[in-house]
């Protein structure tokens, strides 16, 4: 066994395959154990490390070289998913938050150093590790609806002030630590990093704007460009003589703004999310030594301290905000509890501080133990404190929602890509139903996919069933009385045929049937709708109808908060309802701790909200107050025979952890017919604005 052990050790693909192992197996067990996913990788490490099993080794150039990719990738994920907008809306808080939270976290952490016998060099980069912090209670309060609350939005912004404060400590560290370090080389190292950062943040952001104007829609050149921006970020960095986490952080920064919300970006995401950072984590589990983890745990005082220095640090931080801000209790509360988990940077820069002998086994330990318990109270108190904060002035938004752009023409157009003969009826009712209220006309859509080197056959074939296609799709328009004109189309695949064609018609809406196709492909390379999502210019309706939609008298539809693209939901719940006389739900699940005030408080803007856009309609609001949204959702489905949901695109937090998409989960579960409505990524201005109005202005 100890020969097959030290085999396995020295070979560079079984390392691979067991990290794949790990990554694929443990994080999933981990989590239907309702334990943190990052805790099992961790654990994972311990148990492969060399402490016990010792089947990875340490010193393994594969696993040196992967896990510094994922500790770069960490930062760099970091970094590109700080909300720059929302920093710039609050800038002068956030920043003024964020150098509180930074320095009274710094101040704590040095003394607890000092206290235990480190050097003033170790010491304030403990107090910096301390500073920064990870948004891991981000999906909670977005699910509470309480993004928009000042105290939320400026402990979003705070994170660029101590991610990037965190780093420059760290880097100074670093170069005081390499010895013969005098105030010249120092201020010679914070000039040479501001001109680098200049570079990075200013010359990578003009030079990816231009490579993605040029680049058009060739994903797989920009996926490199942003790769080689990120390596080369982190090179430029080691050559200045500081860490590359920081200049993989910078470079976060820069493509930021280039990336946006685009395919590109879920792509790089992905592949961090799902491969890199987790190794990155596995790597922190083989370096725990297991007698100093159990020795520094049977002390306790050095865990005790650090623990206690940033929970006092953050709370003055947040405190001191109140002060002189004037924030309420719970504003204060939820500023603290967010900006309390402690994963990326920490953990990031804690490794960097252990290799370079500025920090012991025994603080790493402290550091992870830190790591987990910060993240389990931050998240706690955060569903505590979040779920009682109101957004000011909080109501329906007088915001301009828009079937139409208004470099279209008036006459409402929706595309049905036809496919399944068995789904086709449905589909072309539920277009018809849609461009009839619009006063607009369906064009049912066949793509015969066709390469190069397809055989005349082959391509007969795939024609013959798009025209037969077509022509039921023409017959079911002409029973229902809708104008339609079918269009057969040639080309390479069926998602490029869908969005071209929609885009040479000039369409308002593309309604498809929902795709099956689950598993491996699907999550690397996408369904046809989920490419649909990433190419088209228009909303895209995706449906799964179990009867007719002529026959819906029943809709349910789930919804967060009474802001933002939820609109687009109650557009399609109305016109649903007008046509059939249908009875609309609104439902909204919120914390089983809630206050009852904050209960009614929700009722009544959702009634407001029902009152503005289901005119004259039956409306019902439902406050459900329940752990699990999703249980919530399918049980009060029930009773209703479609079910409209908004599709998210998947977030990460910095630590790698992919949050599900409630919808996604949803279609396996619901048992009535459902509809998910997706965005483009670039939607024109005015995307969903009221045709009937544009029309009205112009009579």
């Amino acid at each position: 066994m100890e020969e097959l052990f030290a085999h396995l050790r020295e070979e560079p693909i079984a390392t691979f395959a067991i990290m794949l192992a790990i990554i694929l197996i443990i994080p999933p067990l981990f989590e239907k154990l309702k334990l943190p996913g990052l805790l099992g990788l961790l654990l994972a490490g311990l148990l492969v490390g060399p402490n016990v099993l010792h089947v990875v080794s340490i010193e393994s150039e594969a696993m040196e070289l992967l896990s510094d990719i994922g500790l770069v990738y960490l930062m760099f994920v970091a970094g590109l998913e700080i909300d720059i907008e929302q920093f710039n809306r609050t800038k002068d808080r956030a920043a003024t938050f964020g150098a509180f939270t930074f320095f009274f976290p710094l101040i704590a952490g040095a003394l607890i150093g000092r206290l235990f016998g480190f050097g003033w060099n170790a010491s304030i980069l403990l107090g910096s590790i301390f500073s920064s912090h990870t948004l891991l209670a981000y999906p909670i309060v977005s699910r509470l609806g309480v993004v928009g609350n000042e105290a939320v939005t400026v402990t979003i912004g705070a994170t660029i002030i101590t991610d990037i404060g965190a780093l420059l400590v760290l880097a100074v560290s670093v170069g005081v630590n390499a010895g013969d370090f005098s105030l010249i080389r120092l201020i010679t190292l914070l000039v040479s990093l501001l001109i680098y950062s200049s570079i990075v943040l200013f010359g990578f952001d003009r030079l990816g704007k231009i490579f993605f104007e040029r680049s058009g829609d060739e994903e797989g050149n920009q996926f490199l460009f942003i790769l080689l921006v990120v390596f080369l970020a982190s090179l430029g960095a080691e050559l200045i003589g500081v860490e590359k986490i920081v200049g993989a952080f910078l470079a976060g920064l820069a493509v930021n703004e280039v990336l946006g919300e685009s395919p590109v970006k879920e792509k790089v995401v992905f592949i961090g999310s799902v491969l890199f950072i987790p190794i990155f984590f596995v790597d922190i589990g083989l370096i725990i030594d297991v007698n100093s983890f159990i020795s520094s745990i049977s002390s306790l005082w050095l865990s005790l301290a650090i623990a206690i220095g940033l929970i006092i640090g953050k709370f003055l931080a947040a405190y001191s905000s109140k002060l002189l801000y004037k924030y309420d209790w719970n504003q204060t509360m939820t500023m603290w509890s967010l900006s309390l988990p402690q994963v990326a940077a920490t953990l990031a820069a804690a490794l960097v501080g252990y290799r370079e002998d500025l920090l012991s086994n025994s603080v790493l330990n402290s550091i992870v133990l830190l790591m987990v318990f910060t993240s389990t109270l931050g998240t706690i108190l955060t569903k505590r404190f979040a779920a009682k904060l109101v957004l000011p002035g909080a109501g329906v938004q007088e915001t301009s929602y828009a079937w139409v752009p208004e470099m279209y023409s008036n006459r409402f157009k929706v595309m049905v890509p036809v496919y399944n003969p068995n789904t086709e009826q449905h589909l072309v009712e539920l277009a018809s139903l849609l461009a009839r209220h619009e006063e607009g006309g369906i064009f049912p859509l066949a793509v015969a996919s066709a390469h190069m080197h397809m055989d005349a056959n082959a391509l007969a074939d795939e024609l013959t069933r798009a025209r037969s296609l077509l022509a039921n799709a023409s017959e079911i328009s002409k029973d229902i009385g809708i104008e339609s004109e079918t269009i057969l189309r040639i080309d390479d695949s069926v998602y490029e045929g869908i969005s071209r064609a929609s885009r040479e018609q000039r369409a308002h809406l593309i309604v498809m049937g929902w795709s099956e196709i689950t598993g491996l492909k699907a999550k690397l390379f996408g369904t046809v709708i989920d490419r649909v999502l990433e190419a088209t210019h228009c909303p895209v309706a995706v449906t799964r109808l179990l009867g007719s939609p002529m026959e819906i008298d029943h809709i349910l539809v789930p919804i967060k908060s009474p802001r933002g693209h939820s609109m687009q939901m109650l557009r399609f719940a109305y016109i649903l309802a007008d046509a059939n006389h249908a009875q609309v739900t609104l439902l909204n699940v919120c914390s089983p701790s809630i206050s009852s005030e904050r209960i009614e408080w929700r009722r009544s803007q959702f009634k407001l909200l029902a009152d503005n856009w289901l005119p004259d309609c039956d409306v019902e609001v439902k406050i459900m107050p329940h752990r699990d949204p999703i249980a919530a959702i399918v049980a009060e489905s029930s009773n209703h025979n479609l079910v409209i949901l908004r599709s998210l695109r998947r977030r990460t937090v910095a630590g790698g952890i992919a949050i599900s998409d409630v919808a996604e989960q949803l279609v396996q579960k619901l048992n009535c017919s459902m509809m998910i409505l997706g965005e483009p990524h670039k939607q024109p201005v005015g995307i969903l604005a009221d045709v009937d109005s544009e029309k009205k202005a112009k009579a």
